[in-house]
């Protein structure tokens, strides 16, 4: 005779043998302080007896939420929000949050992102746009918990974590101008676009030029439509084959540094004594390429501990979603992409590693150091 499906065991069921209540059972499934030991001990024997299994997904249903947080990134293709989202998924785990990562790549995908998202009941959404425009804001205007990684609008109906773009990278243009460089590139810039992180970038990269009387020249302005090791590579190319006078190149960021390293030294280029270059993200891979990348660190895990901690807030303890404008701190990493011409390190000593800069975040995990931070002058996190 066939042997009935058995179905599994209840709550209910637990409470019968362990000889206690259902809501005994509840309160010590929860975690509740005031039930005796001898009362948990019995409990637990009774779930290991029977196999029972806490319904988790069930409970935060009841309770209003799915403990899953929304990330929303242009592509995992690239590196740094491959790394972001490593990252967010860390930081959301240490805090029993789960993610879900919306991968918006093209325009049209991202203007969509966060109505798309919270059709999965997500609680709340980590949104890192190419770009974010003043004429967005009615978009920002949600009614769950939302922050904007990236930067900033005027007048932000919703908070935005984003490092100082220009400063970051006037420091790493200053850099070589402090080495002796005088005929930089620029690689990566938007100048008509809707990407304002790379305008931004451009105009550190130009006060840096004014600020030590070196003539601005457009032609080594060099416009990329992706920030990949293909457009990096054909801008470094472009330079070369157009006959720029070029000691140095700085970056939008180091997937372009890398491709242009690359063309470089195909066309028989030292890097650094011909040419020096500097990236920008700090992506583990600029540890390791030859030579090893000079980049502008942003520090992956403050960032995303950072948008965690926003939004949990808000979930868990009712703390008001505050407009405004999250700053982080930057580092320039010096490593030997932009050696001076002797084999030694621009300027800087020893490696220091980062600023500590927020007391209340998740302790950033170690990450390869080859070189010295040079720590940057953005603001301590804060609202500005």
């Amino acid at each position: 005779m066939a042997q009935g499906h058995r179905s599994p065991p209840t709550m209910s069921d637990v409470a019968a043998v362990a000889g206690v209540s259902k809501k005994t059972v509840s309160n010590v499934l929860s975690g509740y302080e005031h039930v005796s030991v001898r009362t948990r001990d019995r409990v637990m024997a009774a779930v290991d007896e029977l196999g029972y299994e806490l319904n988790v997904s069930a409970r935060n249903f009841r309770a209003g939420r799915s403990k899953v947080l929304g990330l929303a990134v242009p592509e995992l293709r690239q590196a740094y929000f491959a790394e972001l989202a490593d990252a967010v998924i860390r930081a959301a785990g240490a805090v029993g949050y789960t993610v879900l990562i919306e991968q918006t790549a093209s325009g049209v995908r991202e203007a969509d992102a966060i109505t798309r998202m919270r059709e999965h009941s997500i609680d709340g959404i980590i949104y890192s746009p190419l770009t974010v425009r003043p004429s967005d804001a009615a978009a920002l205007e949600v009614k769950f918990p939302l922050v904007v990684l990236g930067e900033p609008i005027p007048d932000a109906p919703v908070p935005f974590i984003a490092m100082s773009n220009a400063d970051a990278l006037r420091d790493a243009t200053t850099h070589l101008l402090d080495a002796g460089r005088r005929s930089i590139a620029f690689i990566g810039s938007d100048p008509a676009g809707p990407v304002r992180t790379a305008q931004e970038r451009l105009r550190g990269y130009r006060e840096a030029l004014d600020d030590h009387g070196v003539p601005f020249a457009p032609e080594r302005v060099v416009p990329t439509a992706l920030w990949h090791r293909a457009e990096g590579a054909a801008a470094a190319r472009q330079l070369l084959e157009a006959g720029v006078p070029v000691d140095g190149i700085v970056c939008c960021n180091d997937a372009l540094a890398l491709g242009a390293m690359s063309a470089l030294q195909l066309a028989g280029r030292t890097v650094p004594d011909d040419v020096a270059v500097v990236g920008f993200d700090d992506i583990e891979e600029s540890a390791y390429s030859t030579p090893a990348l000079t980049t502008v660190s942003a520090d992956f895990d403050r960032t995303a501990a950072t948008a965690v901690g926003v939004l949990v807030a808000q979930l868990e303890e009712g703390a008001p979603a505050t407009p405004g404008v999250l700053r982080s701190r930057h580092a320039l990493v010096v490593r030997a992409s932009s050696a001076t011409r002797s084999g030694r390190e621009a300027r800087g000593g020893p490696a220091t590693g980062l600023p500590s800069v927020l007391g209340w975040c998740l302790r950033p995990r170690p990450a390869p150091q080859v070189g010295h931070a040079v720590p940057g002058s953005a603001r301590r996190w804060g609202a500005r």
